[in-house]
Order: structure tokens, then C-alpha cells, then sequence
């Protein structure tokens, strides 16, 4: 079973939102029909950027990282195009 760190970007107030999930697919389906209390009221949510993990361990230490002042560099120099374009 593969684990997947993704961030998400609501098209409300342009944060994005950072978790993990087995199931990417149906985890970004569950934040934007509302039933995810963090982001409920910043849907509609697009997918901006996903890694994936063999174990659940390195994808929560991950998912750590990336909401870290580090991580959140790390992710805005990754994804410069993405926030330029």
C-alpha cells in the first residue's frame, strides 16, 4: 500500500491545506463535497502538488515537514510556476 502527502489550494482565499491520505482520489473527493471540517468553507479545492510515500510513517513525517516554515519554502520554490503563471 502506497501513502500520499498532497497539498491542496482553496480558490476562496488561495491557502492551501497540507495532509496525507492511502487514497488520494477519494481524499480530495471528501474535502470538496464538504465532509472535511478544515477546509469545508474554503471549497472548491484543486490539487496543487502530491508526493508519494511507500509506508504511512514517511508520509506523516512528510506531512510534517511541509507545514513547517521549511516545508512551506521548499513548496513555493517547487511550485514557482504553478503561483507565477
Amino acid at each position: 500500500m502506497y501513502f500520499y502527502v498532497y497539498v491542496l489550494r482553496s480558490e476562496v482565499d488561495g491557502k492551501l491545506y497540507t495532509g496525507y491520505t492511502a487514497d488520494l482520489r477519494k481524499r480530495l473527493e471528501s474535502h470538496n463535497n464538504g465532509e472535511v471540517k478544515s477546509t469545508k468553507a474554503r471549497r472548491p479545492l484543486v490539487l496543487v502538488y502530491f508526493e508519494g510515500c511507500l509506508n504511512q510513517q514517511d508520509a506523516t513525517h512528510r506531512e510534517q515537514y511541509l507545514k513547517t516554515t521549511y516545508g512551506k519554502r521548499y513548496l513555493k520554490n517547487r511550485l514557482k510556476n504553478y503561483f507565477t503563471g
